[in-house]
């Protein structure tokens, strides 16, 4: 080994301890707020007899008396999936808007909104959220990883040795918050965060086949990311963390710093298993103005206001959960006395070990010393009825607190309110409490579209088909590469910003057919208006007329923006003239068009005049 290959291996250890030292400081820093989120996983899988001890470690707590009951009434799975379940509600489609009026830009806003809608498929969107939303619900903040997935997509040709070449797409991947660690606990956004640490165990052979590394693989622990002989391995194996022990793996360190005076393009340093990995710029132009940044996304259940990482509504639920299991244990060992009963033995009158073993059954025949007392029962009296108020003031504070209500168990509370009109608002406001995560999924999916769109502005470099679902519901096909991509100001459509159930999305459209809302000045509704009512209602099937209108006026988009490139532009006799008069005058109305531009559109509108005009005689 030469002098400089020794440099710089000596060099490429000393980033790699650098990166170690650095992952093991916030791995210290995070330890206490990690004991809470395996926590929170513990009482939700119903392992709720364990808490976090002094020493910052979750231990089993141990009974006062060996006749305690130690049931778990769990209350918190539940309402977790209750919670989940209206959000589930939240999958907002995703479009963009144009950067101006011209209608160069409205293709580009058109293509990138068809982009978005092909991507929902072709990641499996639905999934992904509802993986990231767990998390979110359970230990406070998930994350979304977005990157670009070379291997994936179309072939588009071969290597040398035979392998495939693939074209490529972006991935979306769903983050539990035990994989990133910040540079700072207490800084709210990502953006701000001078570096950014993503861990996990891989495989020793997937790290072997990305980076060509052979690193011997050990027993680690998914969720500590720590080897289970380190000295810092909690000794309790319980709930969801028992099943998270991973064999032959070694825990993979991406360090992300973000642009600065020093690396202007960013920092990625990869390591694993003592080895540097990979040691250079940030990969992805996903920033604002082709900035490289972050590929991360958070999404938090309850944001903290001076926290990097959110607050769960299971952490809110703990105590109730734990006064609620005490009440319902002692209830039960009440009833268990007098169902059972206490016994009172004279001292020497019976043989007690017998009596200890069978109790008093019925039928039974009891030998008493002559002369001696008979054993008797101790009358313990009624279950107090404190008990049951308790349980019910601790099942409307686990209503109170998650913000959710079951109506149909709770009739009795809104005998008063009889109208229908009553009821609704009071679901609604109930619901209400609920906005922020509403806000949160909304958020994160915006900022996820504008970063899949930069990806592939930066690596689409050629044409490449695209298949989506139209307007009109029907598969459509189109061509583009990356330099076409010009917009992503992304935004949520319209009808996103209402939490509705299916049956309260059908009674909006049933009222704005009633007052008119969806016809045309003579009263009638198009077919394009026609289609999608049924597809809101869910009867896409049937949704089957085409929208003449709506072809014509793509076609008209389509002729604009030629006749704007200074190409020649025929009429078609089966052109509805009267469509393309009406689109070509807005061009003219709304685009910056030079002379020439000008004067090949008013031709072209012109002889469209002069063909409605033969059609009216």
């Amino acid at each position: 080994m030469t002098e400089r290959e020794k440099n710089e291996r000596k060099e490429r250890k000393a980033i790699a301890d650098e990166v170690y030292a650095d992952f093991r400081r916030r791995q210290e820093e995070r330890r206490i707020t990690e004991r809470g989120w395996q926590l929170n996983m513990n009482f939700l899988s119903g392992n709720q007899y364990c808490d976090v001890n002094a020493l910052g470690e979750i231990e089993e707590e141990d009974k006062s008396y060996f006749w305690q009951e130690r049931r778990v009434f769990n209350y918190i799975a539940p309402i977790v999936d209750t919670r989940s379940a209206k959000l589930s509600r939240i999958r907002p489609r995703l479009a963009v808007r144009a950067a101006s009026d011209d209608e160069k830009d409205r293709q580009a806003a058109k293509l990138a909104s068809a982009i978005l809608s092909a991507l929902n498929e072709d990641c499996d969107m639905d999934e992904v959220i509802s993986r990231a939303t767990t998390w979110s619900e359970t230990c406070g903040t998930a994350f979304y990883k977005i990157i670009w997935d070379s291997y994936s997509g179309s072939g588009i040709g071969t290597t040398a040795d035979g392998a495939t070449l693939k074209e490529g797409r972006v991935r979306i991947v769903a983050l539990s918050p035990f994989e990133i660690y910040p540079y700072s606990l207490s800084e709210e956004t990502i953006e701000n965060q001078p570096s950014i640490i993503h861990a996990r165990a891989v495989s020793a052979d997937d790290i072997f086949a990305a980076y060509g590394v052979r690193v011997k693989g050990r027993d680690v622990d998914e969720f500590a990311l720590s080897p289970i002989s380190s000295p810092s391995h909690s000794a309790l194996r319980t709930g969801t963390a028992a099943r998270s022990v991973k064999h032959d793996y070694e825990i993979v360190i991406e360090r992300y710093c973000r642009p600065n005076w020093q690396y202007p393009d960013g920092r990625l340093t990869i390591v694993a298993g003592g080895e540097l990995l990979f040691d250079g710029p940030l990969p992805y132009k996903n920033g604002e103005n082709g900035e490289r940044g972050y590929p991360f996304v958070k999404q938090c259940c309850l944001p903290l206001a001076g926290g990097f990482f959110g607050s769960s509504v299971v952490d809110r639920l703990i105590p109730v959960q734990r006064a609620y299991n005490a009440v319902k244990n002692r209830k039960h060992e009440f009833l268990n006395r007098i169902s059972m009963g206490a016994i009172a033995v004279e001292e020497g009158s019976v043989d007690t070990d017998e009596l200890i073993e069978d109790g008093l059954a019925p039928g039974k025949v009891l030998v008493y010393r002559q002369g001696g007392t008979p054993p008797e029962m101790l009358t313990l009296g009624a279950v107090p009825s404190e008990f049951t108020d308790e349980e019910q003031r601790l099942e409307e504070e686990f209503s109170r607190i998650s913000g959710t209500n079951d109506y149909s168990q709770q009739a009795n509370a809104f005998t008063s309110v009889t109208s229908a009109t009553g009821l609704q608002l009071i679901m609604e406001q109930d619901d209400a409490r609920l906005n922020v995560c509403y806000d949160q999924i909304k958020s994160a999916l915006k900022k996820i579209g504008r970063q899949a769109l930069r990806l592939y502005r930066q690596f689409a470099g050629t044409f490449r088909l695209l298949r989506y679902v139209g307007d009109n519901g029907e598969l459509a096909l189109t061509s583009f590469k990356g330099s076409d991509i010009t917009s992503d100001d992304v935004v949520l459509e319209a009808d996103s910003d209402l939490n509705l159930s299916p049956a309260q999305r059908r009674t909006v459209v049933y009222e704005m057919l009633d007052r008119g809302l969806l016809s045309d000045d003579d009263g009638n509704l198009s077919a394009s208006v026609k289609n999608k009512i049924l597809e809101t209602l869910g009867y896409t099937g049937y949704s089957g007329a085409r929208d003449i209108k709506s072809l014509h006026r793509e076609r008209c988009s389509r002729e604009n923006a030629a006749m704007m490139d200074g190409q020649e532009v025929a009429v078609k006799d089966y052109d509805d003239h009267a469509v393309h008069i009406e689109e070509h005058t807005a061009c003219l109305l709304g685009e910056k068009l030079d002379e020439e531009q000008e004067k090949r559109i008013s031709a072209h509108l012109n002889i469209h005049k002069s063909k409605l005009s033969e059609v009216t005689k």
